[in-house]
């Protein structure tokens, strides 16, 4: 007597595999392009009038990377390493220097008065600035003004920014603005790359 061969039953084996399918889409992270993280101002208003604004020029600091990756800050040949406090020293004016950015005393919400600086980091560079070299210029700007945000929160809040709540984040972005300008990269012909 022959004996009946015994099948599998195939419709929980689908149920696995869609339930290890999902699992592993849940669980599965995707690689992210990395970026730099810039808050753009508003679209201005199609009715609104241009001004065109004036900006003292003791309120500039014009950081220019060239062809070959060397670095200018504030008309001086300097190392990467230095753009920092170069940076800080801008734009906090500590000794409210006549050569540095001026400051406007506004009304922050939540706060009340600050002397606010008027400093702007122009950031320029050409077409064959590499890559990592403007992203090692980037990163110590934005260093600079974190550790000024660091340094106000600390003074007033007893925390550091990151650890401060939205509101007090507010605060510290308002008395402390990140204000980098850049430019188009200029072509200068040469064929260094």
């Amino acid at each position: 007597m022959a004996r009946p061969v015994k099948e599998i039953n195939a419709g929980s084996m689908a149920d696995i595999a869609f339930l290890l399918l999902i699992f592993f889409l849940m669980v599965t992270t995707m690689d992210v392009e990395a970026g730099l993280q810039r808050r753009l101002p508003p679209m201005p208003d199609e009715n609104q009038k241009q001004d065109d604004v004036q900006i003292n020029r003791r309120n500039i600091l014009v950081v220019r990377l060239n062809d070959y990756d060397r670095l200018f800050a504030g008309g001086e040949m300097m190392d990467v390493s230095q753009l920092k406090d170069k940076a800080k020293e801008f734009l906090a004016n500590p000794a409210n220097d006549i050569n540095l950015p001026e400051r406007e005393d506004k009304v922050i919400e939540g706060f009340g008065n600050f002397a606010v600086s008027k400093g702007v980091i122009s950031l320029q560079n050409t077409r064959g600035t590499s890559y990592k070299a403007y992203i090692e210029v980037q990163n110590e700007l934005v260093k600079a003004i974190n550790e000024i945000r660091d340094d106000f929160a600390m003074l007033n809040f007893g925390r550091k920014y990151a650890a401060l709540d939205e509101d007090r984040q507010r605060i510290v972005r308002d008395a402390v603005p990140q204000n980098i300008s850049e430019a188009e990269p200029k072509d200068t012909g040469s064929n260094k790359r």
